[in-house]
């Protein structure tokens, strides 16, 4: 693939080095672009495409560190070279580690060393555009990230992540349990300039309420009691990357309180501090709950809703998208041949056909596990539908249907005499609450024998517990 001529700014005060390595670049067939200083070089980075940055760490204005901290907070900085005198090379590695700086150099730099430092920021930046532009041209195939899919609910979600994914919009996602929404949160940082900075997700419902604000905003030593030590928040450790609230109608709603006001302002104060901090974190939010309901029913702060939803994707069921089934099926297979050392190589059609009259309650997630275990079960070859588990594709399949009096009870197809016979007696008293004599009289037995029966089914499982 052909690529536009590298483009590279040089940003230092010093007439004669920006000059000198302007001239350098531009012999090893770089076009340049020159500023005198940080807020110079910010102004050429808003209007026009800048590959790497050159830059030094003394100047006035605006420092290189400065320029630095400010790129580190936009999250979209291309790799900046720092050149620093001789004797700063802590501050350069401070730089490299705490504002991600792609390397250092001494002044007066020497050529090769620029060139070679040069080179390999460039290949970095394309090497990033073809896994961005790849990314792309899968997600036209039914592949986004780790989200599979073919059908039109998920080509429509897939277009509107890569819509989105650039900007620093919030996102509010809803769907079911298991439907994918950590996936699209992770699709969307990936593609976002944000993809080398930190993804952090939160489960708002497995955390205790008294936990939950240290979680997030982080707390000073001996802010409350077992405060042994200073911890950040994910607020924090997220800045600059993409933080996932998941199940945030569980959130509690005065901690939902503090959270719209970190939204408002970008600031953090940990539990226990005096001081609040800039923090720069694009934040998604998921919930399985209808949000309105939500709001109705006071789980959620109606202001922080309006907050959050100014992108609303919502995440469409398995069952609502069961085109899909072969293209994810073969996605676990694979994944699980890996895993597990199988070589299974696919579904038979009528294993398909058990899947597609299933109606997954318990969405991608339930498939994947569903497949796993086929893989397991099969170790080898195709998997066919006696190595499924025995609920799936049960709604499709044909039933028994045993009546008595005003009450009836439905066994799937293929079951066994014994197991039919012991489901019957078991289903039946549950329909009959444990009533015994009502039970026998529905299924034809004495009281006697019925009582006999569940005496041996007792004991036949009493002595697999056993191992005998």
């Amino acid at each position: 693939m052909e690529y536009p001529q590298s483009r590279i700014l040089v940003v230092d005060d010093e007439c004669e080095q920006r000059d000198r390595v302007g001239a350098l670049l531009e012999s090893w067939g770089y076009a340049t672009l020159k500023a005198t200083n940080g807020s110079e070089a910010l102004g050429l980075l808003d209007s026009e495409q800048v590959d790497v940055v050159v830059t030094d760490l003394m100047m006035p204005v605006m420092t290189g560190l400065e320029l630095l901290r400010s790129l580190h907070e936009r999250g979209s900085a291309p790799p900046v070279i720092a050149l620093t005198a001789f004797g700063g090379i802590e501050k350069a590695l401070s730089v490299i580690h705490d504002y991600g700086a792609f390397w250092f150099a001494e002044k007066p730099v020497q050529p090769e060393v620029l060139r070679a430092l040069v080179e390999r920021a460039v290949t970095q930046v394309r090497l990033a555009e073809e896994n961005h532009r790849l990314r792309l041209q899968l997600s036209q195939q039914g592949v986004l990230d780790e989200l599979i899919g073919n059908s039109d609910p998920m080509k429509r979600l897939f277009a509107t992540i890569r819509q989105i994914a650039p900007t620093r919009a919030s996102v509010l996602l809803t769907g079911e349990s298991g439907s994918g929404k950590e996936l699209v949160a992770r699709a969307i940082h990936k593609l976002s300039p944000r993809t080398k900075q930190p993804f952090i997700a939160v489960n708002c419902a497995a955390l205790p309420e008294t936990l939950i604000e240290s979680e997030l905003f982080g707390h000073e030593k001996g802010s409350f009691t077992g405060a042994v030590e200073r911890r950040v928040g994910c607020m924090e450790a997220a800045d600059g990357g993409t933080l996932l609230l998941d199940e945030l109608a569980e959130m509690p709603i005065q901690t939902q309180g503090k959270l719209l006001r970190v939204l408002e302002d970008r600031r953090v104060r940990r539990l226990g501090g005096r001081t609040d901090f800039d923090v720069d974190v694009r934040v998604i939010a998921a919930t399985n709950r209808n949000a309105l309901d939500a709001i109705r029913d006071g789980r959620l702060r109606e202001d922080l809703y309006y907050r959050l939803n100014v992108f609303h994707l919502a995440l469409p069921a398995l069952r609502e998208r069961k085109e899909d089934l072969p293209l994810l099926a073969d996605a676990f297979v694979q994944r699980y041949n890996l895993q597990h050392g199988c070589k299974v190589s696919g579904l038979h059609p009528s294993t398909l056909e058990r899947l597609y009259s299933h109606n997954w309650p318990g969405n991608v997630r339930e498939l994947r596990n569903v497949i796993e275990y086929c893989v397991v079960m099969t170790g080898e070859g195709l998997i066919y539908p006696k190595s499924l588990p025995a609920h799936i594709g049960d709604g499709g399949a044909p039933t028994i249907e045993v009546s008595g009096e005003s009450e009836t009870v439905t066994l799937p197809f293929g079951t066994s005499v014994e197991k039919a016979e012991e489901a019957l007696i078991r289903l039946t008293l549950q329909h009959t609450n444990n009533n015994k004599t009502r039970a026998a009289l529905i299924l034809g037995l004495s009281t006697k024998t019925l009582l006999a029966k569940l005496r041996q089914y007792h004991k036949g499982h009493s002595m697999a517990a056993d191992g005998r």
